[in-house]
Protein backbone atom coordinates (compact mmCIF):
# COMPACT_ATOMS: atom_id res chain seq x y z
CA UNK A 1 0.00 0.00 0.00
CA UNK A 2 3.23 2.25 0.29
CA UNK A 3 4.72 1.73 -2.48
CA UNK A 4 1.47 1.93 -4.00
CA UNK A 5 0.32 5.22 -2.42
CA UNK A 6 4.11 6.93 -3.34
CA UNK A 7 3.89 5.62 -7.29
CA UNK A 8 0.29 7.31 -7.26
CA UNK A 9 1.13 10.59 -6.08
CA UNK A 10 4.07 10.69 -8.21
CA UNK A 11 2.50 9.80 -11.45
CA UNK A 12 -0.07 12.03 -10.71
CA UNK A 13 2.17 15.40 -9.82
CA UNK A 14 1.33 15.66 -6.35
CA UNK A 15 4.46 14.03 -4.33
CA UNK A 16 6.30 17.00 -4.77
CA UNK A 17 4.21 18.88 -2.43
CA UNK A 18 3.20 16.00 -0.85
CA UNK A 19 4.89 14.62 2.31
CA UNK A 20 4.37 11.27 3.44
CA UNK A 21 5.39 9.48 6.85
CA UNK A 22 5.64 6.15 7.92
CA UNK A 23 7.03 5.26 11.13
CA UNK A 24 6.15 2.56 14.07
CA UNK A 25 6.58 3.40 17.73
CA UNK A 26 8.84 0.24 18.44
CA UNK A 27 11.35 -1.88 16.48
CA UNK A 28 11.47 -5.63 17.57
CA UNK A 29 14.03 -7.05 19.40
CA UNK A 30 16.90 -8.69 17.33
CA UNK A 31 16.72 -12.10 19.15
CA UNK A 32 13.26 -14.10 19.27
CA UNK A 33 11.66 -15.02 22.43
CA UNK A 34 10.84 -18.27 24.11
CA UNK A 35 7.41 -18.06 22.44
CA UNK A 36 8.74 -18.01 18.96
CA UNK A 37 8.07 -14.41 18.63
CA UNK A 38 10.27 -10.58 19.20
CA UNK A 39 9.15 -8.11 21.77
CA UNK A 40 9.41 -4.67 21.35
CA UNK A 41 12.66 -2.84 21.46
CA UNK A 42 12.81 0.77 21.31
CA UNK A 43 15.90 1.79 21.27
CA UNK A 44 16.36 1.23 17.51
CA UNK A 45 13.43 1.69 14.90
CA UNK A 46 12.91 3.10 11.96
CA UNK A 47 10.98 5.81 10.02
CA UNK A 48 10.49 6.95 6.06
CA UNK A 49 9.45 10.20 4.32
CA UNK A 50 9.33 10.44 1.14
CA UNK A 51 7.55 13.37 -1.17
CA UNK A 52 7.24 17.37 -0.28
CA UNK A 53 11.11 18.63 -0.09
CA UNK A 54 12.93 15.26 1.71
CA UNK A 55 15.84 13.78 -1.07
CA UNK A 56 14.64 10.47 -2.50
CA UNK A 57 16.54 7.77 -2.20
CA UNK A 58 18.29 9.47 0.83
CA UNK A 59 19.27 6.67 3.86
CA UNK A 60 20.29 8.47 7.17
CA UNK A 61 21.12 6.64 10.11
CA UNK A 62 22.56 3.14 10.75
CA UNK A 63 22.04 0.28 13.22
CA UNK A 64 24.50 -2.12 13.97
CA UNK A 65 24.78 -5.74 12.21
CA UNK A 66 21.79 -7.24 14.46
CA UNK A 67 19.65 -3.71 14.75
CA UNK A 68 20.00 -3.58 18.15
CA UNK A 69 21.27 -0.07 18.19
CA UNK A 70 21.97 2.50 16.90
CA UNK A 71 25.75 2.65 14.88
CA UNK A 72 25.34 5.71 13.31
CA UNK A 73 23.63 9.38 13.28
CA UNK A 74 21.14 8.74 16.00
CA UNK A 75 18.18 10.06 15.33
CA UNK A 76 15.64 10.92 18.20
CA UNK A 77 11.36 11.64 17.78
CA UNK A 78 11.48 15.31 18.18
CA UNK A 79 14.21 15.37 15.22
CA UNK A 80 12.13 13.30 13.41
CA UNK A 81 9.08 15.77 14.15
CA UNK A 82 11.48 18.62 13.52
CA UNK A 83 12.19 17.60 10.00
CA UNK A 84 8.75 17.44 8.87
CA UNK A 85 7.63 20.71 10.18
CA UNK A 86 10.94 21.65 7.98
CA UNK A 87 9.32 20.52 5.07
CA UNK A 88 5.78 21.82 5.46
CA UNK A 89 7.29 24.72 5.74
CA UNK A 90 7.13 25.39 9.69
CA UNK A 91 9.91 26.38 11.84
CA UNK A 92 10.31 23.74 14.40
CA UNK A 93 11.48 26.14 17.05
CA UNK A 94 8.76 28.88 16.35
CA UNK A 95 7.16 29.82 19.72
CA UNK A 96 3.30 29.05 20.16
CA UNK A 97 1.04 29.23 22.93
CA UNK A 98 -1.38 27.12 24.11
CA UNK A 99 -5.16 28.18 25.60
CA UNK A 100 -3.70 29.07 28.50
CA UNK A 101 -1.11 31.79 27.17
CA UNK A 102 1.64 29.68 28.14
CA UNK A 103 4.44 30.10 25.40
CA UNK A 104 5.82 26.59 24.07
CA UNK A 105 7.64 25.82 21.06
CA UNK A 106 6.53 23.20 18.09
CA UNK A 107 9.32 20.58 18.70
CA UNK A 108 12.40 20.23 20.57
CA UNK A 109 14.30 18.43 17.67
CA UNK A 110 16.68 19.79 15.35
CA UNK A 111 15.93 19.22 11.34
CA UNK A 112 17.46 16.58 9.43
CA UNK A 113 19.28 18.49 7.02
CA UNK A 114 20.99 16.00 5.17
CA UNK A 115 17.76 14.46 4.29
CA UNK A 116 16.12 18.20 3.43
CA UNK A 117 16.36 19.13 -0.89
Amino acid sequence: AFSALLEDLGQSGLLDETLVSCVGEFGRTPKINPADGRDHWPYCYSGVLAGGGVRGGTVFGASDKNAAWVKDDPVTPGDYLATVCQACGLDPAQEIRDLSGRPFKICEGEPISAILG
